[in-house]
């Protein structure tokens, strides 16, 4: 659930997602491919992850032709309003920031927590350096908390700065921490209460595109309605996942 900056980025196409789309268009469906469990590339380098299963069902539901793109998520909302392509899926929270130059489907995933980690429970995360992924929401968050803010371009080098010294805890999505602690072996910790941030995440569309978000959010709703939408939810992120 992160934000963005406008810069460039290249696009790297991955595999593709096929189904009749009335008008023949393709619908490119970008996505940053570094934020597991939402979305990464698999070993034959492919998306994978929450966002692909969740993307490939609304697609077939709303009965488009679909390919994914990857981009450096910095430049991502850039790159949708310049053409690039045509949907962010990428774990973006829906924000009344973001909505004054994108718009948003309805949710896919219900607002979640934040949360940090650190190599100690006693970590300072008010008035120590905490780092967090540039231009994220957490980012926004640790700079009025009044600790000292350290950014990185992805999520990873937010937890080595952990891990190397450079910080004294990473700020970011629980969802996205959970296995990062569980996998470290004790390395590291979660340190004081979640904190709820975002109002869910949704596909980000340029302003436009009514139809496509129309054609979304009809397929989101069904997916909610019968139930397959949780189901992806705990399959991806376990069975305490707040679904909907």
């Amino acid at each position: 659930m992160k934000t963005l900056v406008l810069a460039t980025a290249a696009l790297a196409l991955s595999t593709g997602f096929a189904m009749a789309d009335a008008h023949g268009k393709t619908i490119r469906m970008g996505t940053e491919g570094a934020y597991p469990p939402y979305n990464f590339l698999n070993d034959a380098g492919e998306v994978d992850g929450f966002e692909r299963e969740v993307g490939d069902e609304l697609c077939a539901r709303a009965e488009l032709t679909c390919e994914w793109v990857t981009n450096e998520w910095d430049s991502i909302i850039p790159n949708l309003t310049s053409g690039n392509y045509d949907t962010i899926i990428a774990g973006m929270s829906i924000t009344d920031e973001r909505e004054e130059v994108i718009d948003f489907t309805q949710n896919y995933f219900p607002p979640a927590a934040s949360a940090y980690a650190a190599k100690s429970a006693d970590a300072d995360i008010t008035g120590g350096v905490v780092s967090a992924q540039t231009s994220t929401i957490q980012a926004g968050h640790v700079a009025e908390s009044g600790a000292t803010l350290l950014e990185f371009a992805t999520y990873d080098e937010t937890v080595a700065a952990v891990n190397n010294g450079e910080a004294d805890a990473v700020f970011a999505d629980k969802d996205a921490l959970v296995p990062t602690v569980e996998e470290s072996g004790g390395e590291m910790v979660f340190v004081g209460d979640d904190v709820p941030l975002g109002g869910g995440i949704g596909l980000g569309l340029r302003e436009s595109d009514t139809e496509l978000k129309a054609k979304f959010d009809t397929a989101i709703q069904s997916m909610k309605d019968d139930g397959s939408l949780n189901k992806l939810i705990i399959k991806w992120f376990g069975d305490d996942a707040k679904t909907f």
